[in-house]
Formats: C-alpha cells, sequence, structure tokens
C-alpha cells in the first residue's frame, strides 16, 4: 500500500486518532463521590468566588481548542468543517506528542466572519488557549485579531505565525553562512497569503527592510490598478521601498532571498541565476515546491528548503507551535506578542551550534527532542519580559 493507501486504513481502524482518558479512577463509590457529585461541588464554588481557580481546579491551564471552519485546509481549500476534522485532530496529537499538552479539534460550521467569532468567543473559558488552523485568508487575519483584542487568554493563528517564525529561524541561520545581515539583505516572497503576510511581518520585526512581495499579478506597490485586498493594500505600503513593478521575474533579480508559499514551479532556474550571490531559496508550496530541490542547487542556490521531508531543512510548523504554546500556558500569558514570536524564532536557530551549522542543516529536525524545551523557555521569558504573563511559571 502507497501512503494515501495506508492513512485511510489506520484513519478507519481506529475511527479518527483521538480518544479521551480520565485523569481519574472511578471504581469505588468513594471514587465516584470524589470525581463527581456531591464532591464536585466544592471546586465549583470555590471557582465562582474566583474564575481564576479554574486553572486550579480544572485542566484549563494545559488545554488548547484547536479550531477551524474547513475553509482552507492544508492544500485542499474549502472542503467543509466536516472533512477539516481529521487534520484537527492530528493537530491534537502533535501538541499531546510534542509537548504534553491537552487539546480538543472543534470544527465549526460557520463562514460569517463576525458569527465565528462570537462563537469561538463563546468558548473562552473552557481553554488556556486558542489555536486557529486552516482558516481562509483574508478572513483569518480579522478574526485572529478581533479575537486577541476580546479574550485574556493566547489566540495563534499557527498556518500564519507557526510558519513565519520557523521560516525565520531557518533564515537566522542561513544568513550565518551567506555572511549576510537581515538589515542589508533583498527578500522576494511569492504568495502574500496568511503564510506570507505574517513571514513578511516577522522578518520586518527582525530588521529586514528590503522585502518585495508577489501574487498572481505580480509585484505589491502602492499605485497598482487590480489591487483591492485589504492586507495586500497594506503589504504594498509597508514593503517594497523603491515601489518597483512587473512580475516575479522582474522583483527577483539581485534578490539574497526567495520565499515561495505560492504554487509548484513559480520559481525558474533562470530566475535563480538572476539572484545576488549566494542565493537562499526557502520554496514551501507543497507537495511540489516553487523550485526543487535538485534544480535550485544546480542554478546557484546556496542554502535550500522546501516543506518536504525528503530534502534537507524542512521547514515544518511543529517546530513552533508545541512550544509556542507550552511556555505560553505555563506563565498564563494573555497573548501571544511579536516578542514571544521573536524569541522562539532565534530559540530555534541557536539549537544547532556554529560547528554543525551547515548548507543541509539550518533548521532543527522535527523530532529533536530538544526543540520543545527550548522554545517553551524563551517563550515564557519574553511574556515574563513583556508584562503578558500572569505567573512566572507552572500550570
Amino acid at each position: 500500500m502507497n501512503v494515501s493507501e495506508k492513512a485511510l486504513q489506520v484513519h478507519e481502524e481506529n475511527h479518527g486518532k483521538l480518544e479521551v482518558n480520565s485523569k481519574l479512577s472511578v471504581k469505588t463509590r468513594e471514587e465516584l463521590a470524589l470525581a463527581y457529585t456531591p464532591g464536585v461541588a466544592e471546586p465549583c464554588k470555590k471557582i465562582a468566588e474566583n474564575p481564576d481557580d479554574s486553572y486550579k481546579y480544572t485542566s484549563r491551564g494545559n488545554l488548547v481548542g484547536v479550531i477551524s471552519d474547513g475553509t482552507a485546509v492544508l492544500g485542499l481549500g474549502d472542503i467543509g468543517p466536516q472533512a477539516a476534522m481529521p487534520v484537527m485532530e492530528g493537530k491534537s496529537v502533535l501538541f499531546k506528542e510534542f509537548a504534553d499538552i491537552d487539546s480538543y479539534p472543534l470544527v465549526i460550521n460557520e463562514t460569517d466572519t463576525d458569527k465565528l467569532i462570537e462563537i469561538i468567543s463563546s468558548l473562552q473559558y473552557s481553554f488556556g488557549g486558542i489555536n486557529l488552523e486552516d482558516i481562509s485568508a483574508p478572513r483569518c487575519f480579522e478574526i485572529e485579531e478581533k479575537l486577541k483584542a476580546t479574550l485574556d487568554i493566547p489566540v495563534f493563528h499557527d498556518d500564519q505565525h507557526g510558519t513565519a517564525i520557523v521560516v525565520a529561524s531557518g533564515i537566522i541561520n542561513s544568513l550565518k553562512i551567506v555572511k549576510k545581515s537581515m538589515s542589508d539583505i533583498k527578500v522576494v516572497l511569492n504568495g502574500p497569503g496568511a503564510a506570507g503576510t505574517a513571514i513578511i511581518k516577522l522578518l520586518q520585526e527582525l530588521g529586514v527592510t528590503n522585502i518585495i512581495a508577489c501574487d498572481r499579478q505580480g509585484i505589491l506597490y502602492t499605485e497598482r490598478p487590480n489591487l483591492t485586498d485589504p492586507h495586500k493594500i497594506d503589504l504594498a505600503k509597508t514593503t517594497n521601498p523603491k515601489q518597483e513593478t512587473g512580475n516575479l521575474e522582474d522583483a527577483i533579480k539581485e534578490a539574497d532571498v526567495f520565499i515561495g508559499v505560492s504554487v509548484a514551479g513559480a520559481l525558474t532556474k533562470e530566475m535563480v541565476k538572476t539572484m545576488a550571490k549566494d542565493p537562499i531559496v526557502f520554496a514551501m508550496a507543497n507537495p511540489v515546491p516553487e523550485i526543487m530541490y535538485d534544480e535550485a542547487i544546480e542554478s546557484g542556490v546556496k542554502v535550500m528548503g522546501t516543506g518536504r521531508s525528503d530534502f534537507p531543512n524542512q521547514i515544518n510548523n511543529v517546530l513552533a507551535f508545541p512550544g509556542i504554546f507550552k511556555g505560553a500556558l505555563s506563565v498564563r500569558a494573555s497573548q501571544i506578542n511579536d516578542e514571544m514570536k521573536k524569541a522562539a524564532a532565534f530559540a530555534i536557530a541557536n539549537l544547532i551550534t556554529e560547528d554543525e551549522l551547515n548548507v543541509e542543516y539550518v533548521i532543527p529536525d522535527p523530532f529533536d527532542k530538544r526543540v520543545v524545551e527550548a522554545v517553551s523557555q524563551a517563550v515564557a521569558e519574553a511574556a515574563i519580559k513583556t508584562g503578558v504573563a500572569r505567573t512566572t511559571g507552572g500550570h
């Protein structure tokens, strides 16, 4: 059987990937009285007196809601909430396996932005954090921002920020190899959707000033006639300092870095040859990248990363989100801010020592057991430093 056939078989045999386990034994009348009535009334009364005690007497402090409306599932698009459930279950598995965080997958049959925000907001007291997943752009930007402004628990859209953090960590290390700095490089990003927009904003936070974004119609610039999406209009104002025009082929000339979150084959060998010396390419279209690994290396790419596990330097969100939530939950952070994201990116990058760093190893392996703890600690420290932590550690 191939991977697709095996995946169907394992999902069918197990009826999904999750089950609920009790922390308490309920085999005697005494145990029943402690777990449920009448004993359960006591923690209820304590929480009623002090809502913060929900973190003391319930599982909330280590519980994340993995929430989607099914409008942008993997590379499958708008396939609906029921079809999104296998992905949400999978995300919950990763939370548990990588960071020992419990989570519930929730798919919501609502695509009206305001109503979806209202529904998710109403769930906040069940969780210590919310992981938004597979929600279409540009709606995902408004949904996340309004939830962050409303809720006092971390809200994190992993398709945006998880990708951005791992990309940033790879760029940090790649620049060490080519001996260039963030402030001096020209970056071209193809595909300014959810992930692309977040990547741009994080790289700007890290000091990159010359970024050009391209979509299907070409370079984003403020006076482009067909520019209508609000988030692209904003990007046109904050990127492309020389207000260059044209298409990807024009933008890529003398670029130090290409980042693709777009479509297979978007970057040609001819385009790569017009880039600056020792170019860095992160081509993350899946399953087929913007340019294949071998073609990129043949064309002169110095450091190449993709979203695939069969090539070096895999850009994998599992390097980021488990540790980010673990760190945020450990100090009961009210949000995940830019400083926490930057801290996560440097924590991932710094796991690779100067002696270990090479063109095929700029990003740790997803199964490197050091990653979660390093990211968790860095995120918790950044939360405390920026005043969004409500404790100094422990659930």
